[in-house]
């Protein structure tokens, strides 16, 4: 059965052109492109996906789960091949093992492997083993056959919360193995985030999709159109920062006006996200509408960064 016709048994046209529609916007793809969006997603096979959990907390996965353009379910029997995920997944055991080499054998050169967690070194790799192989044992042997590798949430792309000060397990993060050699070079995105956006993830892997490539990235992999401007740039609180009018503790007469909150040790300027524009929870709001300072924590080493609530140092770019 075809994308097409499984995506016309859930919903009009009219509301998959707009779906096409909300994916170029993501991307910040000009409007043009949406009939090639909607004609590749119609013809192309779902994408087969390897998602291996290692050091994490499964919090990306719990993201995804909560994607509303398009939803986990519409992306798992429309546009992905989901064939392995130890959390999703309803097989366990030998059959869960088994699907995992089958769909490596039969889609070689053409899956996506999904790495949700760091990569443990210390002790061996003791420190997270599964079916009697390390991670990094595991993560090797998944990434040969890889199209390409995207590294959810910033433990993977960056080593996260494992990796913080003293890094008792050794914790790498998938770029790092792939620059010291000890997993094969493959294109590699990293969508950081404790956790990512859900939009993040969805509109990635129909860029993938749809192109059969990767999405424009920034230096340090991630992709433009999400990562390409700091929070700050885009913060509904901006123009209290123009006008030097900030919360100096979180009930003064500040806070309750919802003046800026960089004082507090908001990370806003410099982190780079889309949490301001593409916001939580279906649009309705991202953590500094809500009162709480941006902690950066899709920036490498944000768990080290000398506290949560100091404020930045140094001169503050306004837009970028």
């Amino acid at each position: 059965m075809s994308i097409s016709s499984m995506f016309s048994n859930k919903t009009s046209r009219r509301g998959f052109i707009k779906f096409c529609s909300y994916i170029a916007s993501a991307l910040a793809l000009p409007a043009s492109l949406v009939p090639k969006i909607a004609a590749a997603l119609e013809r192309k096979p779902r994408l087969p996906v390897i998602w291996y959990s290692f050091q994490s907390c499964s919090g990306c996965t719990e993201s995804l789960s909560r994607a509303h353009a398009p939803t986990l379910e519409d992306l798992i029997f429309n546009y992905l091949s989901l064939d392995f995920h130890d959390v999703l997944q309803a097989a366990s055991g030998e059959a869960a093992e088994q699907a995992c080499e089958q769909s490596m054998r039969e889609h070689h050169g053409r899956y996506v492997l999904v790495v949700e967690g760091s990569i443990p070194l210390g002790a061996k790799g003791a420190y997270s083993v599964c079916n009697g192989l390390s991670s990094l044992e595991q993560l090797s042997k998944a990434a040969k056959g890889a199209a390409a590798i995207v590294a959810i949430g910033s433990c993977a792309s960056f080593g996260g919360l494992a990796r913080a000060v003293p890094d008792p397990t050794g914790a790498r993060s998938v770029a790092e193995l792939m620059q010291d050699g000890q997993i094969m070079k493959k294109p590699l995105i990293n969508l950081p985030g404790c956790p990512p956006l859900p939009v993040v993830i969805s509109a990635t892997l129909a860029h993938f999709i749809v192109f059969g490539k990767l999405p424009e990235l920034d230096g340090e992999n991630r992709p433009l159109a999400f990562y390409g401007n700091t929070i700050h740039a885009r913060c509904s609180r901006l123009s209290f920062f123009l006008h030097g009018q900030f919360a100096e503790s979180f009930d003064d007469e500040g806070a309750r006006k919802g003046w800026c909150l960089f004082k507090l040790g908001c990370k806003g300027p410099s982190t780079h996200n889309a949490c301001a524009s593409c916001k939580w929870n279906g649009g309705v709001s991202f953590p500094i509408d809500s009162g709480h300072p941006c902690i950066g924590c899709s920036e490498p080493g944000f768990w080290d960064s000398k506290g949560f609530y100091q404020p930045i140092r140094g001169n503050v770019p306004l837009h970028s």
